[in-house]
């Protein structure tokens, strides 16, 4: 009896324990338990990330960046240069003015005009603004008068090229007269000049701001009708750009052919606008300046040859006229001769 009871019992303990070892060994597999444990982390960080990063954009970021921006735009419009521009008019009989006014970055002006009346002109004056000849209606204007002087100002805030151009104030009565002030980018200085070179050289053609630094440079050149960047990066052989004061430019061109010969534009870009200027490149062979020479030895050689020629008629000319005087002559002895001998003869048969 205690060999059958035995058997049954021993066999389920060991099925428990086989069942409690294996049990075991897969709650120490240290690659399982560390999984759980490393996606349970990753979970509880990537929710407090996502928790933290939104936070972040939500609440004080987005409150920062808006502070940031404002306070920067009202530093930017507070650094803005102020100025008056003013024309004075000395009556209607008086011819237009006209003025040009600079700006090289955006800025508050305002634009006075002063017209000095004279007795005999009539006491009522309209006054209006123009902007490239279109009448201007803005609360920006302001009108005066004080005795015999009518004044009008424009205050303007120029913060783009759309609002460059020219304006004109304009008093009208029995008359007419107007005072125009241009805005304007800076120009380059000798915007419009020529240079000379030879086939086979190389030329440096140069652009200068003087007073004011532009945000970039570009180089066109005339194609036909097109003008057509340069594009020194692509043809490094040909064109060389050179940057290296900020408010000069110059273009090198290597190895000049004929084909070079042509206009070239250098454009300073400014923050209202672009300001061009144009260089002139004439080619020339090396035969050119020998031809004015080469034109003066044709004609030197042509009159000595003419003179020449002249002379030799002129010789041929005496020879053929002393010729022909000696020819006469001889006639005129042998006339004599035969004179002589009729007249003795006749002496003969006279005696």
């Amino acid at each position: 009896m205690r060999g059958s009871g035995s058997g049954p019992g021993s066999m389920r303990l060991r099925l428990l324990l086989s069942l409690a070892a294996l049990w075991l060994s897969d709650a120490n597999e240290p690659g399982t338990a560390m999984t759980t444990r490393d996606i349970n982390q990753q979970t509880r960080e990537s929710i407090s990330d996502y928790t933290v990063k939104g936070h972040d954009l939500s609440t004080p970021g987005s409150h920062l960046s808006t502070q940031d921006f404002n306070q920067q735009t009202e530093e930017n419009i507070s650094n803005l240069t102020s100025a008056m521009y003013s024309i004075s008019i000395d009556g209607f009989s008086s011819a237009p003015v006209e003025e040009n006014v600079t700006l090289y970055s955006p800025a508050n002006i305002t634009l006075l005009c002063s017209l000095t009346r004279t007795s005999t002109d009539s006491a009522t004056v309209e006054v209006t603004w123009k902007k490239d000849n279109e009448r201007v209606e803005s609360s920006n204007v302001t009108i005066n008068e004080i005795q015999n002087v009518w004044s009008t100002q424009y205050t303007l805030k120029i913060r783009d090229r759309n609002q460059m151009g020219n304006y004109a104030c304009v008093f009208k009565s029995d008359q007419e007269v107007k005072a125009t002030f241009h805005l304007q980018v800076p120009q380059i200085e000798g915007k419009d000049h020529h240079v000379v070179s030879y086939v086979g050289d190389s030329v440096v053609l140069v652009c200068k701001s003087l007073k004011y630094i532009p945000i970039n440079w570009i180089w066109y050149m005339s194609n036909g009708s097109d003008q057509v960047a340069v594009n020194d990066s692509l043809m490094p052989d040909k064109y060389i750009v050179d940057e290296k004061y900020a408010n000069i430019t110059k273009l090198k061109i290597l190895k000049i052919s004929e084909k070079d010969d042509r206009s070239y534009w250098c454009q300073a870009v400014f923050k209202l606008g672009e300001s061009k200027g144009k260089v002139s490149l004439k080619v020339l062979t090396y035969m050119t300046p020998l031809k004015p020479f080469l034109a003066i030895a044709a004609e030197v050689i042509i009159l000595v040859a003419i003179i020449f020629l002249y002379e030799m008629y002129s010789k041929k000319k005496q020879m053929h006229a002393e010729d022909e005087k000696e020819f006469e002559q001889i006639e005129q002895l042998k006339s004599e001769d035969s004179n002589g001998v009729e007249n003795s003869t006749t002496r003969h048969r006279k005696v």
